[in-house]
């Protein structure tokens, strides 16, 4: 793993990085929390499951940087890679999804640089999930920071099948038989129609509930 430390933003170092890159997650996951504690406040319901996050290992950083033809600098890092930080956050439906994306927009310190909704518009593949790049400030000592977060919003089924497939390219190193390829396909139309149909029956148990309640 190679990294050399040429930075004109003030990060110059592989320690300062990661400081200021879990200095990110850790203010995105206290708002997720902080709003999913409000919407139960407020709603009675909990539209987050669970939340995970990571930091991209330095291996993985110099092999995206390579594979996209950038030298392995600091600087290039910080440009380039996108999802150095990375914030997952799991759902039981799918309209829950909307509502996490519609709360982290209306932020007014949080700035949404670019989003993939691949839940309207799934891969071939069959992933769903809704992708948002975001820039959040980090207030240090001597100055602010903006860093990028890359935010993964899925369900809970979703991220079953995401985690899955994701294994299957590993185990075969990106060369995965064809007929698997297609299990996969049917597979994810069968979680997409499990969110569909679970969503639904959420629907008409808050509706029966709303009745009995009047």
């Amino acid at each position: 793993m190679e990294l050399r430390e040429d930075n004109d933003d003030g990060i110059d170092s592989w320690k300062e990085v990661t400081l200021i890159y879990n200095a990110a997650l850790k203010m995105m996951e206290t708002k997720m929390e902080i709003l999913n504690d409000e919407f139960q406040h407020v709603h009675r319901y909990n539209p987050i499951e669970h939340i995970k996050a990571r930091i991209k290992t330095p291996e993985s950083i110099v092999k995206k940087l390579k594979r996209d033809g950038h030298e392995s600098t600091i600087d290039n890092m910080v440009k380039y890679v996108n999802d150095i930080a990375g914030i997952r956050i799991i759902c039981s439906f799918t309209s829950d999804i909307y509502r996490i994306v519609d709360m982290i927009s209306e932020q007014r310190d949080i700035r949404v640089m670019a989003v993939k909704d691949y839940i309207t518009f799934p891969k071939a593949s069959g992933y769903k999930s809704y992708h948002m790049i975001v820039t959040v400030p980090v207030y240090l000592s001597d100055r602010t920071v903006d860093t990028k977060v890359e935010i993964q919003i899925r369900t809970v089924a979703m991220d079953f099948w995401a985690s899955l497939e994701h294994k299957i390219h590993y185990k075969f190193e990106g060369d995965v038989p064809e007929y698997i390829k297609s299990e996969l396909v049917e597979c994810a139309r069968m979680v997409s129609d499990l969110d569909v149909r679970m969503l639904k029956l959420n629907e008409e148990i808050l509706a029966i509930t709303r009745e009995r309640g009047r």
